[in-house]
Order: structure tokens, then C-alpha cells, then sequence
């Protein structure tokens, strides 16, 4: 059972894990109210990692840990869980979590650093939780720190906020360059949505130029898109410039579920099919990305917002 403070933050002593070299991920939570009246609550998930609940009066529910700012689970009123998360998946604060929602910053796939990056491989920080109009808002922080400095020698500043509703699930990524030099970097939200692979489908990308990593990951076929409804009929893994700014997914269960978004230029489609046998057939992956370099220079910012939801 984790302990909460007056103050609302976490005990390190009941999660060890956030004091890890990396930098101290002390959970606080705004002071403003009790956790319970604003719908977030501060208990020990897998590994005994941290994580935040996130409750709505309709009875809608997310889960985000803290290691990676990942959120893992986006139950909707009727209790179904619109997110995947692989049966894979570890939670040992050393790799990171393989479903739901991970972070690819300041990298996305491949690189001059590690896979996707270093986002969600750092445990991010709790700054603020607030009510809007009954439903819980959360804000995560990412800062800069000699694990991230290893690899990408930049001061930045990163905020997370995630506002769950009724039907619909919303977050907010700003990064800021809080160092005295320029710097560039690319991301992703890479996200995971429970499905039928076989039966989903996504609206919205027809007259894209796409780039295609099928059958060669490292050398992408360029191309456009032509169908009006992509399916996944087998391996997939596909990048579409320059998007729309709202898809639709049919996950083949039953569930209709929009993707808008703001600043998300890119869009990425994957399944990883007989590459992942024991359970490609129950999730693909439709990302919303910024596939093309961001260039900040000091104290500028960048913001991208997602919104998911279901009629």
C-alpha cells in the first residue's frame, strides 16, 4: 500500500526505486486538494513502481507510471481498457515499459543515440494535479540529468499533462531548451491500442507520402497513400507525413476511437505480426510523431497536443 505524505507526494522509503542514479522522481501532488476529491491517486504498480490512478466521476480510469511518464491503461466507463500493454513488457525500472503510451524523445526509432531515446527510460516527476470541472488533470515533468546528458549533452525541460475524461483521453507534451546552446531532436507517442490486428483499420491517411519500412527497416520505400481504410494484414510499418489531424481507429472489437491532434505532424502505423507471435494479433500501434527535426533555440518551446476519444 503506498504511503502518501500531507504534502501528497510519495515515500521514497515505500519505493526505492525512485532514488535511482538517474535522479530523485519525488511524486508531489498539488496541496491543494486531497488526492481522492481530485481523482488521482498515488499507489505501487508492477515492479513496485510507482503510478499514478487517474479517476473521473463517469467512472473512466488511466494509469501512468512515473518510470517513463508511461500511461498503461485507458479504461472508459463500461471498463474496457482501450490500451495494450505486452505480455512482454517488464517493470523493472531498467527497460522500458512495452505498451500503452511510451515517450520517443528526443529520438524516434534509430540513431545517433539509443533506440526511441531516453524519455522513457527515466523516471519523470509529478508537478502538479488539478480538477477541471470534476475530472482529474495530472502534470509530469522531465528534466535533463547525467543519465540523459550521457547520451545528448542538452538542458531541456519537458511537461506531460494528461487530462482524462468521460470518454476521451488528452495530453499535452512541451518540451523547452533551457540551455544556452541550440539543439534539434524528433519524438513520438508510441502508442499502443488494444485490437483484432486483423479486423482494425485506420481512416484519415489517404494522399499521405509514406514511407515504408516493409520489407527493408533501414532503407524505406517512399510512396502515397491510396486506400481510404488501412488494415494490417501483416507485418506493417509505415510512416505518413504530414497527416491529417484526426484518424480513426476501428480496433475490430467493437470500438471506434478518434485520434486528434495538434503539432503532431507525422503519423506511424506498426504491427509487428509474426515477429511478435505471442501477441501481434491484439494491438497495433497508431503514433502520432514529429518524424522531422525540431529546432529550438534557448527558451523557446515547443507544444503538441493528443486527444483520444470515443463516441
Amino acid at each position: 500500500m503506498a504511503m502518501v505524505s500531507m504534502a501528497f507526494g510519495v515515500s521514497t522509503a515505500t519505493f526505492p526505486n525512485l532514488n535511482r542514479c538517474r535522479g530523485v522522481a519525488y511524486a508531489s501532488l498539488s496541496n491543494k486538494a486531497s488526492t481522492t476529491s481530485l481523482g488521482v491517486r498515488v499507489t505501487e504498480g508492477e515492479g513496485n513502481l510507482p503510478k499514478l490512478v487517474l479517476t473521473s466521476p463517469a467512472g473512466s480510469e488511466a494509469e501512468i507510471y512515473l518510470f517513463g511518464g508511461c500511461i498503461t491503461s485507458w479504461k472508459v466507463p463500461s471498463g474496457k481498457d482501450l490500451l495494450f500493454v505486452r505480455p512482454d513488457a517488464v517493470f523493472n525500472g531498467n527497460k522500458p515499459i512495452s505498451g500503452g503510451v511510451p515517450h520517443c524523445f528526443p529520438q524516434f526509432g534509430p540513431g545517433p543515440i539509443q533506440q526511441h531515446g531516453f524519455a522513457r527510460n527515466m523516471d519523470w516527476t509529478v508537478v502538479d494535479s488539478e480538477n477541471t470541472e470534476g475530472n482529474p488533470v495530472v502534470t509530469l515533468e522531465l528534466k535533463d540529468a547525467p543519465y540523459s546528458r550521457a547520451m545528448w549533452d542538452f538542458s531541456f525541460h519537458a511537461l506531460f499533462k494528461v487530462t482524462l475524461n468521460a470518454k476521451s483521453l488528452a495530453t499535452e507534451l512541451t518540451v523547452k531548451n533551457t540551455d544556452n546552446k541550440a539543439f534539434s531532436f524528433s519524438t513520438a507517442l508510441h502508442t499502443y491500442f488494444r485490437a483484432s490486428a486483423s479486423n482494425a483499420s485506420v481512416k484519415g491517411l489517404k494522399g499521405c507520402k509514406t514511407l515504408n519500412k516493409d520489407p527493408d527497416p533501414k532503407n524505406p520505400v517512399e510512396g502515397k497513400e491510396e486506400r481510404d481504410v488501412v488494415t494490417f494484414p501483416g507485418f506493417v510499418d509505415c510512416v505518413y507525413l504530414d497527416a491529417s489531424s484526426e484518424l480513426q481507429l476501428d480496433n475490430g472489437l467493437g470500438d471506434l476511437i478518434s485520434i486528434k491532434n495538434t503539432n503532431w505532424s507525422d503519423a506511424v502505423l506498426w504491427n509487428p505480426y509474426l515477429q511478435m507471435e505471442a501477441c501481434y494479433k491484439d494491438f497495433v500501434c497508431v503514433e502520432n510523431a514529429k518524424i522531422g527535426s525540431v529546432q529550438l533555440e534557448p527558451e523557446q518551446t515547443w507544444t503538441a497536443v493528443q486527444h483520444l476519444s470515443i463516441a
